[in-house]
């Protein structure tokens, strides 16, 4: 399989970039739907630490997938029509923002808690802020709001790439595939 894009399909790099977005999204929006009802204690401790680990590796790799983005250009889109073409490129603006804004918002829950920021194990960030519990409740609610609506963007943006296998027959999807080349 190729690395870069070509006019087919997206290339080794960008499917993989693609890929381990999607599964850590998931497992990133898991550990925060299901953390507090972890024990409280170490267990819970262990949980916070991979969800923070998970936000932090997504914010990485769509910064990654970004600059690949911009250094090796998506394939061209089948011909849909204007409003179509403006409505996938809305939806990828969109997603990639929210990529970005969750785990953000994530790392600001932390410091408005008065926490370190374990940085994907390796070191610690001290909080810039004094704990406030108050400020930190309300920026917890942003951060689940914005995970939640990811969450139903990603949902959405399947759901697209199903429409166009099954019901427009056209390659949208398999260019994403890394198992249908050709």
């Amino acid at each position: 399989m190729r690395g870069r894009n070509s006019p087919e399909g997206y290339g080794a790099i960008a499917m993989t970039l693609h890929w381990a977005v999607v599964l850590l999204v998931m497992c990133a929006w898991l550990t925060g739907q299901f953390g507090d009802a972890l024990p409280r204690g170490p267990q819970r401790e262990a949980g916070e630490f991979i969800h923070i680990f998970l936000g932090l590796s997504i914010l990485t790799l769509v910064a990654a997938r970004l600059v690949w983005r911009l250094t090796d250009p998506p394939p061209e889109d089948s011909a849909r029509g204007r409003w179509s073409d403006l409505a996938a490129r809305a939806m990828h603006y969109v997603m990639y923002a929210l990529l970005l804004a969750v785990p953000v918002a994530g790392i600001a829950v932390q410091f408005a808690r008065g926490h370190a920021l374990p940085v994907l194990g390796l070191f610690e960030i001290a909080s810039p802020w004094v704990a406030d519990r108050s400020f930190a409740h309300d920026v917890k609610e942003v951060h689940e709001t914005l995970a939640n609506a990811l969450l139903i963007l990603v949902g959405l943006h399947a759901a697209a790439a199903l429409v166009h296998h099954d019901v427009l027959r056209d390659r949208t999807l398999l260019r994403m595939l890394p198992w249908a080349r050709g």
